[in-house]
């Protein structure tokens, strides 16, 4: 990849913005690439690195500037000026400490291929370095919403510190990655966060422990609203174990516990919800509405404990039904395996786990490769040796045999015993089928267009009967086979996807769904579980406006200030049409799942005219602020109509990576193609030369922008911005400084410009393909240090 970028920049003869390489591939990404052991360099002041390991700053969360690289066979990446600082809890009292690194601590909304932070564990207490790795790719493995992990060697200023373990930091990029949203709340639950209901006033579930909150608000801290978390500990203890299952099921994703719930059992994850009340997180979910259980923290694990936290504990036969702290309150887990189904399909998963992941003929193989692919960073690590005297021996033989004091097992003797005992204390009664990842296709169906359904179904018996129900216009109920031989929109042949289609709509109309399975042992499964009360539903119409997204900024710095002073992201809608529009029973989003995320303001548009709605998460500001932000990264901006005609599309766009102050805009007004923008033209149509932007006086500069397109073949358009009036000369010259041609020379006011190029010469001839200079100079410019001038690359191709 790093390759690619220097070929491109030297064809190109220009820079690539950084956050154009840092780019974030949702598919493979190459820091967690775990083929080999990665390098990370940090150069850090001196004195910075002193107070950072000062015993009176090691609780500190201050960050301190320092320059990043990272190192594998893949890339080689330096970012400048990141955060850096200790991390974790008991880990900051130890000889080898864990660190975490923020790109975005000194700049708003940068990342590293995606990332906004890495964690870098030392995993002090466990002699193998070995064992939270393996968790996290059991997680991966069973497919839960888990942190991704690699080995890594770490070095400061030049110093080796030892081998580390990079765990993927769970923030509102790991939830958006996983959920395909992050609007919705994320708590980071520690210690001692037991869900055990403590009344409505939220204030309660805000108390703090150790100078943090055990349930401590990660996304929408601004707003500060519990009552989600509330409502979801109040239905886990005080709803009857009669409907339990339904009011569950409506807000929390049962099945994925359960999964999490069967790796903690096999790994001896004691250190979590179920025995200790800590380390885990709550998100909840945008899309769904319901609450997604995410683990978190493995290093205590295959036999790593602490007597004296409950004597007598043996992790390697430890009961599976009764794993948890017998001595305290569970809500959660207790209220679940209650619920015979529930109970059942927990047996299911872990047995699934130990017959596919967890059990010697899989993992001795796999933690031979490892052990050999960390043993030269291993052996080079002094500051392993420092907290628990551990040797390189120590190392090698913790893999076969317990050594004493906190480490009970050894790990391939843990892994034995765990499968061995585990296995004997199954009870493995046949479940019903387990429906999930209902998807349809397309998100909004139009007229004349089949909508194809699919599902994930798992059972115990080998053949499962998939059914489709539906209703059209409230009308009789309709039932449809699902399939699972690649033909129906359902993935590959016996992969557990089923699907089917429903027939197109030729009218406008409503259709709701629900999916009913069947296996040969006569179980029976409903999804949504309340079904026909319960379903999925869906409008087919027909937008009844024309609306267009005009014009939009994901990532504003510097180039306009909202009604408050503040440089927000912003969309620009357009009225297409040929009648005034009223925009109050329309909606925007940045979620084709969730169409009416914010409704537009109780307004009309004039046909031809242009509203500006800042996206910045701040709707209490006003009508014209929604409530979420747009990512840098890329997503979804779509107008969709009111609820009576069912929320039908009237524009969408799905767009990629953006460039800070760079506005991605229709080339003309609601016009079929697309450009960056890099004189934004908010709330003025896109075709304007000129846009006298609402900026601070100390913002606005003497300068040139870089044009756009370059390199370009046509025409490009070069920006320029004045804090004053001035007499502006820009002209274009050649690579050997020769004239080309003068595109303006006259008196400008300030604000923000630009003209355009059509690669002529001041004779109306076609240059030559080549690299070509572009000069901005101002007649008697006062500010002599910057001596009126200004020069920027561009470069033509015929």
């Amino acid at each position: 990849m790093k390759n690619y970028y220097q070929i491109l920049f030297v064809l190109l003869a220009f820079c690539l913005p950084l956050n154009i390489v840092l780019a974030s591939d949702v598919d493979f990404n190459p820091v967690y690439n775990d083929s080999t052991v990665a390098k990370v360099y940090i150069e850090i002041d001196a004195d910075s690195l002193a107070l950072i390991f000062h015993p009176d700053s090691v609780e500190s969360d201050h960050e301190y500037p320092a320059l990043f690289t990272f190192e594998n066979h893949l890339i080689r990446e330096t970012v400048e000026n990141v955060g850096f600082r200790l991390r974790g809890n008991t880990s900051r009292f130890s000889q080898k400490k864990s660190f975490k690194v923020s790109f975005n601590a000194f700049e708003r909304g940068r990342k590293f291929y995606g990332l906004e932070k890495l964690n870098l564990n030392g995993e002090h207490n466990d002699p193998s370095i070995i064992r939270s790795k393996l968790c996290w790719d059991l997680f991966e493995e069973m497919n839960i919403p888990a942190s991704r992990a690699n080995h890594v060697m770490v070095y400061i200023n030049d110093d080796y510190y030892g081998l580390y373990i990079n765990v993927e930091h769970v923030d509102e990029n790991f939830v958006d990655l996983k959920f395909g949203n992050n609007d919705g709340n994320l708590y980071k639950c520690l210690w001692p966060a037991d869900l055990v209901y403590l009344g409505e006033d939220p204030d309660l579930y805000k108390q703090e422990h150790s100078g943090r909150r055990a349930y401590e608000l990660k996304i929408n801290t601004d707003i500060d609203d519990y009552s989600d978390l509330i409502n979801f500990i109040k239905i886990i203890n005080l709803t009857s174990a009669d409907s339990l299952r339904i009011k569950l099921e409506k807000v929390f994703n049962v099945n994925s516990f359960l999964q999490a719930l069967a790796v903690d059992v096999a790994t001896a994850s004691w250190d979590d919800y179920w025995f200790l009340k800590n380390n885990y997180y709550l998100y909840h979910n945008a899309k769904t509405d319901k609450f997604e259980y995410i683990p978190y923290d493995y290093d205590n694990t295959f036999g790593i404990w602490w007597d004296g936290i409950l004597p007598g504990v043996d992790w390697g036969d430890r009961n599976i039904y009764d794993w948890g702290n017998p001595n305290e309150p569970r809500p959660l887990v207790q209220s679940i395996l209650e619920i015979p189904e529930y109970r059942n399909r927990f047996s299911y998963y872990l047995n699934k786990l130990l017959q596919t992941n967890f059990n010697q003929e899989i993992l001795i193989p796999k933690i031979d490769k490892i052990h050999t692919l960390i043993t030269p960073a291993a052996e080079l690590d002094i500051y392993r040796t420092m907290d628990y005297g551990y040797t390189i021996d120590d190392f090698h033989n913790s893999y076969t045999q317990p050594l004493g004091g906190h480490v009970t097992y050894g790990l391939l003797p843990y892994i034995a015993a765990r499968e061995n005992s585990a296995y004997y204390q199954l009870i493995l009664n046949n479940i019903s089928p387990i429906i999930t990842k209902i998807n349809q296709t397309p998100s909004f169906p139009q007229l004349n267009e089949n909508i194809h359904i699919s599902c994930f179904v798992e059972d115990d018996d080998d053949y499962v009967s998939v059914h489709l129900a539906y209703f059209i216009n409230g009308g009789e109920q309709e039932r449809i086979q699902m399939f699972d031989d690649g033909n129906h929109f359902d993935g590959e042949v016996e992969d557990k996807i089923y699907g089917a289609s429903i027939p197109a709509l030729t009218q406008p109309g409503l259709i709701e769904y629900f999916i009913v399975a069947s296996d040969a042992s006569g179980n029976q499964s409903i999804e949504p579980l309340n079904a026909p009360d319960d379903v999925f539903r869906f409008y087919i119409g027909t937008p009844s406006v024309n609306l267009f997204v005009n014009e939009f900024m994901a990532s504003n710095d510097t180039t306009i200030v909202d009604d408050f002073g503040e440089f927000d992201d912003w969309v620009e809608i357009y009225n297409g049409d040929t009648a005034s529009v009223w925009l109050g029973d329309k909606f925007l989003s940045d979620d084709f799942d969730q169409p009416d995320k914010w409704q537009l303001p109780d307004s009309t548009l004039n046909p031809g005219d242009f509203i500006l709605i800042w996206t910045d998460k701040d709707d209490e500001q006003g009508n014209c602020h929604t409530s979420y932000k747009l990512d840098k990264d890329g997503e979804e901006i779509g107008i969709f109509d009111s609820e009576i005609n069912g929320f039908a599309p009237i524009d969408t766009i799905s767009f990629g990576l953006q460039t800070t102050d760079v506005s991605y805009g229709r080339t003309v007004d609601g016009g079929s193609f697309w450009q960056y923008f890099y004189t934004p033209t908010p709330g003025f149509s896109n075709s304007t030369t000129m846009v006298q932007e609402n900026k601070s006086p100390d913002v606005l500069t003497f300068k040139l922008k870089q044009n756009y397109p370059n390199p370009f073949n046509s025409e490009t358009i070069i920006p320029f911005q004045l804090s004053e009036q001035a007499n502006i000369r820009i002209e274009i010259f050649n690579i050997v400084g020769e004239r080309v041609c003068i595109l303006t020379s006259k008196k400008y006011q300030p604000g923000s410009w630009f003209v355009r190029w059509d690669g002529k010469d001041d004779f109306g001839k076609r240059v030559a393909s080549g690299v070509y200079f572009m000069r901005m100079s101002q007649v008697n410019f006062s500010r002599e240090s910057e001596n009126g001038l200004f020069e920027r690359k561009l470069v033509f191709i015929q």
